[in-house]
């Protein structure tokens, strides 16, 4: 069976790679007790890869913090960041998981996004990481 290739190919290829914002963390004084952080917005935007139009989304993240907890400026700048950005709904949920990760070193956490519907579609992408 043949595979027919995506008008969108190649359009993020460089994705982990592109350049945003750090994401600040900050000591947690509570390191011994177990707690969940959650964090909403319904601000996200980014642009679609293809048609320049904005997407906008209500992102979920939820994280059970270690030594780290993200400081909360730092993170809606670096989510700021991605309205001039051309990126598919996987992979912006992808990628912000996973500078989240990188920055706060939890022992848990999960984004969802759940996506506006264009084109009479609605995307909702979850993802989590636990650490092993």
């Amino acid at each position: 069976m043949k595979k027919n290739k995506s008008l969108y190919e190649g359009l993020q290829k460089d994705v982990r790679a592109l350049k945003l914002p750090g994401i600040e963390v900050w000591e947690n004084k509570y390191k011994d007790k177990d707690c969940t952080v959650c964090l909403e917005t319904n601000e996200f935007t980014c642009i679609c890869p293809k048609t320049g139009l904005p997407d906008f989304a209500v992102l979920y993240i939820d994280y059970q913090p270690d030594k780290w907890c993200v400081e909360l400026k730092s993170f809606k700048l670096y989510l700021h960041s991605f309205r001039s950005v051309g990126i598919f709904h996987e992979h912006a949920a992808n990628r912000i998981l996973d500078d989240f990760v990188l920055a706060s070193k939890p022992h848990r956490a999960r984004i969802r996004a759940e996506f506006n519907s264009r084109g009479g579609i609605k995307t909702i992408v979850e993802r989590e990481y636990v650490r092993k």
